[in-house]
């Protein structure tokens, strides 16, 4: 397998070895960080790599970089050739990961917007541990953040502390991983994946407004089920308790993919194994993502 042995910070590529930030600045003070996850994947009989819907995920970025008041410094076809010449200078072999971090890398006051500096990671792809037989999920007594606090829209790092006390409490209660509520006490996400269900035939999932990240990945699902169904995916709340009538279920996300989930709070959803429709919709991604002459053409970057 090849090895991730080149960085880039602020478009220089380097060493892996060498990337460094102080430990005084925003980034590390204040969490001032956003950040995205893009993979690369790769396509045997040309030697491509097809990057995901990179438009997407900077578009995501960038309004992140807004909310969070950060010096607007590079333009989205800038980020897209370093993302390139990252993936070209690693020379990988396999699928790529890529984690495409913006942040305030000077010191300063809580208030201080710049200068702003940027680091890309390029790495193998880890084995998906759930991704063939399902996963386990606790629901958790960590509510996840209210958009009106730390808006769980933006994908900064400072968000992901709430989900890591999710994830641990998970863990120590034997479960695989969790499941989290709103304030209002409905159906969030996982602390790294958007949730779907499966109930009667019909595929649902929480809404934008249920404190979620607005995931590309939920969206490329959702767009893919509704034209090779025809059938509308139900993005609504959804209580606790209606979680336990779900046939099936799955989590998806850019790192995580489809991950099927087979129970929740130690009761089995259907028969507890990978149910159908998860299945297909699982098949209908890695089609999507892997395959440059599917559908989409406009979401995939050949390199």
């Amino acid at each position: 397998m090849w090895k991730s042995d080149i960085i880039m910070m602020n478009g220089e590529l380097m060493p892996f070895t060498d990337a460094h930030i102080h430990p005084l600045s925003l980034a590390v003070t204040y969490a001032t960080t956003v950040f995205e996850g893009l993979r690369a994947y790769h396509v045997p009989d040309t030697n491509q790599f097809s990057l995901f819907r990179v438009e997407e995920h900077l578009k995501r970025l960038k309004v992140g970089m807004k909310v969070m008041r950060f010096e607007d410094t590079y333009d989205n076809q800038y980020l897209t050739d370093c993302l390139i010449n990252l993936i070209r200078a690693n020379k990988p072999d396999s699928d790529v990961y890529i984690k495409l971090l913006v942040y305030i890398e000077g010191q300063g006051l809580l208030a201080t917007t710049g200068p702003v500096g940027f680091t890309a990671a390029a790495m193998p792809r880890k084995k998906a541990v759930f991704a063939e037989h399902g996963m386990s999920l606790g629901v958790s007594s960590w509510r996840r953040l209210s958009d009106n606090a730390s808006p769980p829209r933006i994908k900064a790092t400072a968000n992901y502390h709430n989900a890591r006390l999710a994830v641990h409490q998970a863990k120590l209660d034997g479960y695989d991983g969790a499941l989290m509520l709103t304030p209002d006490d409905y159906v969030s996400e996982a602390p790294i994946a958007c949730f779907f269900m499966v109930r009667d035939g019909k595929l649902i999932t929480p809404s934008c407004s249920s404190n979620i990240l607005e995931g590309i990945t939920r969206d490329t699902v959702i767009t893919c089920y509704q034209e090779t169904t025809g059938n509308q995916v139900e993005q609504r709340s959804i209580d606790r308790s209606e979680l336990y009538f779900a046939d099936e279920a799955f989590l998806c996300g850019t790192g995580q993919e489809i991950i099927p989930v087979t129970s929740i709070d130690h009761l089995s959803l259907g028969d507890g194994n990978v149910g159908p429709i998860t299945d297909k919709i699982r098949q209908d991604y890695f089609t999507i993502v892997r395959d440059p002459n599917a559908d989409h053409k406009e979401w995939r970057t050949l390199i």
